[in-house]
């Protein structure tokens, strides 16, 4: 039986309901000053893998697997084996799957369908009238979007005070793009609707005849076509919900997608009810994955345990020698991917040098005013609400004088772009001005001219946080580090950042534990609260205890050049000067070998030698790969996985299980909720992006115009294109980056880890519905047992 929806549930939870459940659907969008990797279906996370193959081929058109040409390939150079297909055949819950590996092989050679999205009332109504009604409502949309949206860009600012729903009512009504495409009287019928946004909505689906059975897959079907406008709305959602708060911008967004339907329906209602009629059925029908969506799971599956098998191979046979007695030199690094390049490299230099990873905001989630600014940046992972507030000091008439002139020197800079971009100034702008951009085009084509970056007065937490509180922040960072005892006379503490020129992807590269900024200001904030005589006083009381002689240090690994500054050493005593002059040589000489590795990746970039040109190089759409490749995260202990070579593809998160043992397993929950989590946003962005570009990518670099300040359009209009650019996932001949789920491996007891996954039903979920592998390892770092699901666990073969 079909249940119609009634006028009367206009402003209903009903409504609401959908709408909300469409919204949640799509993932959210930050903008370029900040973007941090998303999982592009973190809406489906409740979803077996298949079944979201089988939902995403229906509302967005595109298939979530590489061609099957690529699996055949891989079956050909014998990485898929038998025993991977034959196993990955085995964990299949559909029902109709293959009964053996010569049927999936037979029929994976058989054509896959060929994805198609459901079709909108546009493009029902497209098929009539020849005229393109997707596009169209792309256009008009967007050219309102960017200015409502808009972050400081455009010189005339739409004003967007009253919501996303009244704005854009007024806008459309003196909107004659519709009408002269030939949508008649589209005006008038902007000015009847109702200003209740839900009213419309309902109304909307009144008229199109939406029943209940299929209004969920309708609405998720237009927010798709909406791209990352309701992306970037969604994010405005995710904040505000973050800080206690609601937003309604993406529920606006969709209700006015939804009454261009209505719209093109009532103008044309005689040309397409009976196709409407018979496109609206087939959102009412379940989405059920087919035995093309099923075959795809499975060949996924296969590829991923074929990693699986590499990766326990590389962590098995013996381990290297380690030092004895008192480390020459620590390092904690964030658990970014390419820091583990650097640190193989860094340890490989002396057997005294020890490393570790944790998250790289370094347990300060802060909101953080730079040096000459008032532009406050959330240094924090964007599923943590920053508690803190820190900004940088000046003290001093030298510091003051420096930060007035710059500030003085950024106001030109604004009020110069705004007056070369003014209409009065358009026409005799290049004319009168061109020969003064003559020393800026030869200092940015020449490197020996390029200006060195000037680092900032260390930043210091805002108001005053008592000894407890800053001791608790000590060992929280400490625990995580695994590092509570023997600690080294130098321990430095090395945030990531990434430095390029002209790319408005330049946040992406930074650290996404930071908020996609530079770790530089958490590392500078830890490292000085681990150096305060008192915090270390507390920390006693705690059962840590750091050597009278034991000095943090603060440092950022420039991850596009692979190099480590050091901060706030002018104040070393002599004591320590020795030993930060052999780390710096240790430093540099990792440097030049973690670049002559990263070289044999990065096209045309010899053997080393031109990667630092590369990331001041204008015109270089590939500065560096990011974290392509990304493929597992690793929680153990760090001699388990020391010596390695794990490719840059592995996150490294340290843990003492026996030391968490002691704490119920605290420090596990944290890094399970949290890290991981991050870092399965990271590898499901990339698989997205590389499997899908059209939909789950932003496009060709080369085509980009940057919106608003916040995204970027490929082309000069239509939608927001989010996501990562083919340039980032592809080196021009073959993709970059593997697609694989991210495998997580955790040195722990099955025990420890199914208690926390029971206590977290979001986290296990992403787990039990097989958008994240995960395997349990035991003291010698073999993998030992696989999750199955339902909390459930199977022994591993040796």
């Amino acid at each position: 039986m079909k249940h119609h929806l009634a006028p009367e549930a206009a402003a209903s939870e009903t409504v609401g309901s959908y709408l909300a459940l469409a919204v949640n659907a799509i993932p959210p969008a930050w903008p370029l000053t900040s973007s941090v990797a998303v999982n592009p279906f973190i809406g489906q996370s409740t979803s077996d893998f298949a079944e979201a193959v089988a939902l995403i081929r229906r509302v967005a058109g595109c298939a979530l697997t590489p061609p099957r040409e690529e699996f055949a390939r891989l079956i050909a150079s014998g990485r898929l084996t038998d025993d991977v297909l034959e196993a990955a055949l085995e964990v299949c819950p559909h029902a109709g799957k293959p009964s053996g590996i010569a049927d999936l092989t037979t029929a994976m050679f058989e054509s896959r369908e060929a994805p198609a999205a459901l079709p909108t009332v546009a493009d029902v109504v497209e098929g009539v009238t020849s005229t393109d009604w997707t596009g169209l409502i792309e256009d008009r949309i967007g050219i309102w979007a960017a200015a409502y949206f808009d972050r400081g860009q455009a010189l005339w600012k739409l004003a967007n005070g009253r919501g996303a729903w009244a704005s854009w009512r007024e806008w459309a009504i003196n909107d004659l793009g519709a009408e002269i495409q030939g949508l008649k009287g589209f005006a008038s019928f902007v000015a009847a609707l109702p200003s209740d946004p839900a009213v419309a909505a309902a109304r909307a689906l009144q008229t199109l005849g939406i029943t209940a059975e299929a209004a969920d897959l309708y609405l998720h079907r237009l927010i798709m076509t909406l791209g990352g406008w309701a992306q970037y709305a969604r994010h405005l959602q995710w904040r505000a919900e973050l800080a206690g708060g609601s937003d309604t911008t993406a529920a606006d967004l969709l209700t006015i997608r939804l009454v261009w339907e209505q719209a093109l329906f009532t103008c044309h209602r005689s040309a397409i009810g009976d196709l409407w009629n018979e496109s609206r059925e087939q959102y009412a029908l379940p989405v059920d994955p087919t035995m093309s969506d099923i075959i795809d799971g499975i060949l996924q599956e296969a590829r991923e345990r074929a990693f699986q098998k590499e990766l326990a191979a590389t962590l098995s046979g013996a381990r290297p020698v380690e030092s004895d007695g008192r480390a020459a030199l620590q390092a904690v690094f964030c658990i970014d991917v390419r820091s583990e390049v650097y640190r193989r490299a860094l340890e490989s230099l002396n057997l005294g040098i020890t490393t570790s990873g944790m998250a790289g905001f370094f347990g300060v989630p802060v909101l953080h005013r730079p040096f000459a600014s008032d532009v406050v940046e959330e240094h924090s992972p964007v599923i943590v609400h920053p508690g803190l507030a820190s900004e940088c000091t000046t003290v001093g008439s030298d510091m003051l004088r420096h930060e007035q002139s710059a500030r003085i020197s950024a106001r030109l800079r604004r009020a110069w772009g705004r007056f070369r971009l003014a209409a009065v100034s358009s026409f005799a702008f290049v004319e009168a001005s061109g020969p003064l951009y003559a020393l800026k085009l030869l200092r940015d084509a020449i490197p020996v001219l390029r200006r060195s970056p000037v680092s900032s007065p260390a930043p210091n937490l805002a108001g005053r946080l008592d000894v407890a509180t800053r001791a608790t922040l000590a060992e929280g960072a400490l625990r995580a580090m695994a590092l509570t005892e023997d600690f080294a006379s130098i321990v430095l503490i090395v945030g990531h950042g990434a430095r390029v020129t002209n790319n408005p992807f330049e946040s992406a590269l930074q650290c996404g534990a930071c908020g996609g900024h530079s770790g530089e200001t958490n590392a500078r904030l830890m490292a000085g609260i681990l150096n305060e005589p008192d915090v270390r006083a507390e920390l006693v009381s705690r059962g840590i205890r750091i050597p009278d002689d034991t000095l943090f240090v603060a440092a950022l690994h420039c991850t596009t050049d692979d190099r480590v500054e050091l901060f706030d050493c002018q104040h070393v005593g002599r004591r320590h000067a020795d030993a930060l002059t052999t780390t710096r040589r240790w430093l540099a000489e990792a440097g030049v070998s973690a670049r002559a590795e990263r070289a044999l990746r990065l096209p045309g970039s010899g053997t080393g030698e031109r990667i630092p040109e590369r990331m001041l190089d204008w015109a270089e759409v590939r500065p560096e790969w990011g974290l392509a490749g990304a493929a597992a995260f690793v929680v153990a202990r760090r001699e388990t996985t020391r010596g390695r070579d794990l490719q840059g593809r592995v996150f490294l998160h340290e843990f003492d299980p026996d030391a968490d043992r002691e704490h119920g397993y605290a420090l596990l929950e944290q890094i399970l909720t949290a890290p991981v989590i991050v870092a399965s946003w990271i590898s499901l962005q990339y698989f997205g992006s590389t499997v899908a570009p059209s939909v789950f990518g932003s496009g060709n670099k080369l085509l980009h115009n940057v919106v608003g300040g916040f995204g970027v359009l490929e082309g000069g209009s239509g939608l927001l294109r989010t996501g990562l650019p083919v340039q980032s996932v592809h080196d021009g001949e073959k993709t970059a980056h593997e697609p694989l789920r991210l495998t997580v491996c955790v040195q722990a007891p099955v025990e420890a880890i199914s208690h926390i996954l029971e206590n977290h039903p979001d986290v296990r979920a992403l787990f039990d519905n097989r958008w994240l592998h995960l395997i349990s390892m035991d003291d010698s770092g073999r993998l030992e047992r696989r999750y199955v699901g339902g909390l459930g666990w199977e022994e591993l073969e040796a």
